[in-house]
């Protein structure tokens, strides 16, 4: 083993209703704690969430309602996994950004008191994206074997990024990835359509205000009506249109809005 330990680190992921840290729920939790001398203890649950999993998540990580519907909730685990946990420095996968505050916040709500003082955290994530940049300057070395000479400059840059994009072609044409759901696919094809698929995402709107969901509509992305369709928010609460027109928010996202708020009425019209 190459990990120097002084004391447990607890390696751990969870699985949640959404990746909203205040109002979404764990519904699985998997520590592996391991020890200085090298021995491992895995403790793996699964957990009522208390709340419907939304189908994108469930399609995610393939945890349905009914999984988990005799399953204790986080509350009554919560003592138990503290206990599991006490001494241990956590580690994980992105643990920084989510799993670690939301793991807290149902500390939290189940009245333990989980404290990080005297626990290091390890982010595996960090200490890739660290250790291999995603800047266009490491790019260009990965890919064309090139210091970028002028880097930040807009010509070299984009001369740059012509080159980078030429070798991925070259890299990655054809290369079978595995999907969400374990199945292989090709992702990238070497066409500009299916290129800006794969950029875009399931955006809508620039900022990522308005996303498209796993049956392809229009919901929104942020706030109170996060996860609901547009067309149905501006159906039901009209002055939300007015609120974001009026907000501080991109004019391509008022103009998507716009677009959306016209269908709404056209086929209110009939």
């Amino acid at each position: 083993m190459n990990l120097k330990l002084k004391k447990p680190l607890a390696f751990f992921d969870l699985e949640t209703t959404g990746i909203n840290i205040t109002n979404d729920r764990i519904v699985e939790v998997s520590v592996a704690k391991l020890h200085p001398n090298g021995e491992k203890e895995i403790k793996t649950m699964r957990l009522n969430p208390g709340k419907p999993i939304p189908l994108e998540s469930s399609l995610i990580h393939g945890i349905y309602d009914d999984d988990v519907k005799d399953a204790p909730k986080f509350q009554q685990i919560a003592k138990s996994l503290a206990v599991f946990l006490e001494g241990c420095d956590l580690a994980g996968y992105n643990i920084v950004k989510f799993d670690v505050p939301m793991l807290v916040e149902e500390f939290l709500r189940a009245g333990v008191d989980f404290d990080l003082k005297n626990r290091n955290l390890v982010d595996s994530q960090k200490i890739f994206h660290l250790m291999e940049p995603r800047t266009l300057s490491a790019a260009y070395m990965f890919f064309c074997n090139k210091e970028l000479i002028g880097a930040h400059g807009a010509e070299a840059d984009t001369l740059a990024t012509l080159e980078v994009l030429d070798a991925q072609m070259a890299k990655y044409e054809g290369k079978e990835i595995k999907d969400k759901n374990g199945d292989l696919f090709v992702p990238i094809i070497n066409d500009m359509a299916e290129l800006h698929k794969v950029s875009i995402g399931n955006t809508y709107d620039l900022a990522g205000r308005m996303i498209y969901n796993s049956q392809k509509q229009i919901v929104f992305n942020f706030g109170k009506h996060k996860d609901k369709l547009v067309t149905e928010v501006f159906e039901k609460e009209s002055s939300y249109y007015e609120w974001m027109i009026n907000g501080d928010f991109p004019l391509d996202t008022k103009r998507k809005l716009t677009e959306l708020r016209l269908l709404t009425l056209k086929n209110k019209l009939g």
